[in-house]
């Protein structure tokens, strides 16, 4: 026990490493001109079928060059993919069309759009750390990823929201089995002998942890997932907002605009998520950015389906702040083969969280844009 708890204050310790090689390079967050996203007109749907079945991944076989041929979206294309539906937890639903509109900032703003088997998803040796003992799991940021009851992963980024991938809950066509009464679980210590902690003193990986379920009101899922099914543009949309029935009471993480993967501090990303083959494990990873398009980060982060839907972050220094933030930058979608000048390649595929998409996800969570001009 002593060695696994050993290991995990190395793993804490190389994950302060890896986020941050020195405060002198200080990788900075750049800033953004976010745009307004704001409801126009909302109307009632026929109540879903919830029949489709759950998906832990996401297979899409057009990659990075596949994607940059895509002509570019005019407004009124925009404002369609961004209309979004809300699913409530009586099985009613509403559509909520959307005008998107730029109000220029007081600050100066910099803009960076980037390059214009069963699946295992493994690449190598598995490099995917298992997280153990509550002084780990309950701390943050780790204590940010919580478990969705259709089996993907999502991540606290408000006192009531979840951020979560589209297909967790949503197939494109229909909602998927378990979605009208879907719950998220947050890990938590079991207690016995009148609730005292089996190991009060030592947080190794042979204490128990539980989930805790709290049930969803609400969720908010983009038009351009449902219409797309994944298929082309689609996949640019697989993200979803979750919102709680009641405070879950965890420090949670805030969300950010995606820099280009030449800012990430050593082009890395991090994220924990509750892989399939690891049942009760929270596992946490990282590793470069392979490639990328404006909408999407392709990387080889080992991960397993039950990850997807977990919050991608980076570590990154707040200038108007004068500290260091961890943000979440993009949802983990899955696994995707692409054809690479004729070759067969796998990635796992990030949804990154453009100015766009983070005015509308901050507006769900807000309620209102003055506090969403902050990317």
């Amino acid at each position: 026990m002593a060695e696994k708890v050993s290991a995990a204050c190395a793993l804490l310790f190389l994950i302060s490493c890896v986020e941050s090689r020195s405060s002198s390079s200080k990788p900075t967050w750049p800033m953004f001109n976010v745009p307004v996203v704001l409801p126009q007109l909302t109307t009632g749907l026929e109540k879903p079928h919830f029949d489709a079945e759950p998906r832990l991944d996401v297979p899409n076989s057009c990659g990075p060059e596949c994607h940059k041929h895509f002509p570019m979206p005019t407004l009124d294309e925009l404002k369609d993919n961004m209309a979004y539906e809300t699913l409530y937890s009586n099985g009613s639903r509403t559509l909520t069309k959307v005008g998107i509109y730029v109000i220029p900032k007081r600050a100066d703003t910099e803009r960076d759009h980037g390059k214009s088997r069963r699946k295992r998803q493994i690449y190598g040796y598995d490099s995917r750390f298992s997280i153990y003992g509550k002084n780990f799991l309950l701390n943050y940021p780790f204590s940010t990823s919580v478990k969705l009851s259709t089996g993907c992963t999502g991540t606290l980024v408000a006192e009531k929201h979840v951020l979560t991938a589209a297909h967790c809950i949503h197939d494109g066509k229909n909602y998927v089995k378990g979605a009208q009464k879907l719950r998220v679980g947050f890990l938590k210590p079991k207690f016995k002998d009148g609730g005292k902690s089996v190991n009060q003193t030592n947080s190794g990986p042979s204490e128990k942890m539980k989930f805790q379920w709290i049930r969803v009101k609400r969720t908010h899922v983009p038009k351009g997932w449902i219409k797309g099914n994944a298929n082309d543009i689609g996949m640019d949309y697989d993200y979803a907002l979750l919102e709680l029935k009641k405070p879950h009471k965890r420090k949670f993480m805030m969300i950010g605009v995606s820099p280009s993967g030449r800012q990430l501090p050593s082009g890395r990303i991090h994220f924990s998520g509750f892989d399939n083959d690891r049942p009760g494990n929270l596992v946490y990873r990282f590793c470069d950015v392979k490639e990328e398009t404006y909408d999407l980060l392709y990387q080889q982060c080992d991960a397993q389906p039950g990850a997807s839907g977990s919050g991608v972050y980076v570590r990154m220094w707040k200038r108007d702040k004068q500290r260091w933030e961890r943000k979440i930058i993009g949802i983990f979608s899955g696994h995707q083969w692409v054809d690479k000048n004729g070759d067969k390649q796998d990635f796992n595929v990030a949804v990154r969280i453009t100015p766009l998409k983070y005015a509308q996800i901050c507006f769900w969570i807000k309620g209102n844009y003055i506090d969403c001009r902050d990317g």
